[in-house]
């Protein structure tokens, strides 16, 4: 009862004209304080990252998957596959994998 006696609606008014004045500036507080807080992040990240390259023609190795390894081999199986041949490079990163026969992997 005495938080109610205390309100006032003149002053409630104003803290709320105040607040509505101010959320953009809040807004864009956040929105910096993100962005400063993602740039960390991927800064973070890139000092462990090593970038490699390769050139066609190299010999690389496949990691297995799920649903390329065999399922009855359990959890000795192997996780690399291959040798293979890099065919092609397809994207910023990403290469066209070959066997060695010359034979184009379908989904590299």
């Amino acid at each position: 009862m005495a938080r109610y006696l205390l309100q006032d609606q003149e002053n409630n008014d104003r803290i709320l004209a105040h607040d509505l004045d101010t959320i953009d500036e809040l807004r864009d507080l956040a929105e910096i304080r993100i962005a400063v807080h993602q740039q960390r992040i991927i800064m973070a990240y890139d000092k462990n990252v090593k970038f490699r390259t390769f050139q066609i023609g190299d010999l690389v190795l496949r990691k297995t998957f799920r649903n390329t390894k065999d399922p009855s081999a359990g959890k000795l199986a192997p996780k690399w596959e291959g040798p293979y041949l890099i065919d092609a490079e397809a994207g910023k990163g990403a290469y066209w994998l070959a066997t060695l026969e010359g034979d184009v992997l379908p989904r590299s």
